[in-house]
Parts: structure tokens; sequence; C-alpha cells
């Protein structure tokens, strides 16, 4: 796991956007979200890893004695323990996600399927003047959904990083 958390996204974008041609997904949005929801960053696997590690286990125990399976044990003790580490692993997956710009840059070729990031550094011209009051305000809107969801998520984002360290 440490491997690949230390293993940069320039070595596997070769390998990414073949796989992704091969069936189809290049400029669609498809390689952006898709890995997202499939937890292919081992950082949050690893922040869950020791989310689960923090928790007692005196409660899978008496769930245990009680008769309760291994299914159960996660889907009605663990899981709901789990929410801060979660909303944590969804705003900052978000975030990131939002202000990629290399895997979007690489991904997406139609200009109507840009994204926020890609559409601010395509609407700079190197050749002509830049309308820096246009760009200012396309910046502060494509701050907004960040700054939204760190407001609704701040409970949350603050509990899990706090009780996901050490003990």
């Amino acid at each position: 796991m440490l491997g690949t958390i230390m293993l940069p996204i320039h070595v596997i974008i070769v390998p990414r956007y073949v796989l992704f041609s091969q069936i189809g997904w290049v400029n669609t949005f498809l390689p952006l979200i898709v890995p997202k929801i499939l937890a292919t960053d081992a950082f949050f696997v690893s922040l869950m890893v020791q989310f689960i590690r923090g928790l007692p286990r005196e409660l899978d125990e008496a769930a245990r004695i009680d008769g309760c399976g291994h299914p159960r044990i996660f889907a009605q003790i663990i899981l709901p323990l789990m929410k801060p580490a979660l909303a944590t692993t969804t705003i900052f997956t978000f975030i990131w996600t939002w202000n990629d710009f290399f895997g979007q840059l690489i991904y997406l070729t139609d200009p109507d399927m840009y994204t926020v990031p890609v559409a601010l550094r395509s609407f700079v011209d190197s050749t002509v003047a830049t309308s820096w009051g246009s760009q200012f305000a396309m910046s502060v809107v494509s701050l907004l959904p960040i700054f939204l969801a760190f407001l609704i998520g701040q409970r949350y984002l603050v509990k899990g990083i706090a009780t996901t360290g050490g003990k």
C-alpha cells in the first residue's frame, strides 16, 4: 500500500490511458469518476483501516456473543461508527477530483466536456489580452462547490481527522 501511495500519477497515466481508450472511456467523465468510486486511492484505504483499528474490539465481541455474523457486525456496528471517516474521505475525494487538472486534461479532448480547471486554463490566452475580471469571476464561481462541500461536511471532517490518527 505504501508503494502505491509513493508512486507518482505520471508513472501510471499511460497504462491507464491505454486501458480507458480500449474500453471506450476517453472523452467521457467515466475515467474521472469510476476510479474514485472504486477507492483506488491507497491513502483513503489506509485512512479507513486506521479508523477501524481505533474502534474498541469489545464491540465486535459483544455482537458475536449476541449472535451476529460478520456482515451484520459490519453493517450495524462498524459502518455507523465510520460516518466521520467516510465523510472525510468523501470530502477529500470531491475536492481532489474537482481540482484535478492533469487527469482531466488527458482524458477529456472535447472542449464542451472540459471541467472547470481545464476550462479556466483554456480561458487564458497568451496571444491576446486576457479579461482578468471575467477570469476572476469564473475562479470565484469554481470555488463555490468546494466551499459548500467544506461547510456542509465540516463537523464530520474535523471529527474524522481527529479520530483517525493514532491513539
